[in-house]
């Protein structure tokens, strides 16, 4: 009734108005109800127990090793029956620090909501309201050989 699909490996964001660079690692993704689709893509068949959706599911890791902050964040992946789908929670460490200075929890592609050592609560980020900012890329010949756009180069063509 799913297809899942492991995510190895990490990632590295750099901010360079910072010049912090944090390595993080990336949930598992699931494609859900996936009997549905195909039965009415290849066989035609009319048993939809849902509507399919893709949710994320699995533990991921930030971490700075210029400031040595760091978080544990965990992606839910909604219950067979009852809860809800999109959940995540995360806690904030401080460097060298084992309990975290901040906890936040709510869904990843809604509202996400903060609760800080100190007492404090508030909303952490409402993704609903957030601009869309364009990706800033290198042109794909400035790209090395291993660099994501350059690689899948062929295939992005033949899928367009």
């Amino acid at each position: 009734m799913s297809i899942g699909v492991h995510n190895i490996g990490q990632g590295c964001v750099t901010c360079l108005d910072h010049d912090e660079h944090y390595i993080l690692t990336f949930p598992n993704g699931y494609g859900r109800q996936v009997n549905a689709l195909i039965g009415i893509f290849v066989f035609n068949a009319l048993s939809i127990l849902t509507v399919p959706w893709i949710e994320l599911g699995g533990e991921c890791s930030i971490n700075c090793s210029k400031t040595g902050y760091n978080a544990s964040i965990v992606f839910h992946t909604k219950p067979f029956y009852g809860g809800k789908k999109h959940r995540v929670t995360a806690e904030i460490f401080s460097p060298n620090d084992k309990k975290p200075f901040c906890s936040i929890e709510g869904e990843w592609n809604g509202v996400m909501y903060a609760k800080y050592s100190t007492g404090e609560n508030a909303v952490f980020i409402d993704t609903k309201k957030m601009p869309t900012i364009k990706k800033k890329v290198r042109k794909l010949e400035d790209q090395d050989d291993f660099e994501s756009r350059c690689l899948w180069k062929d295939v992005t063509y033949n899928l367009k």
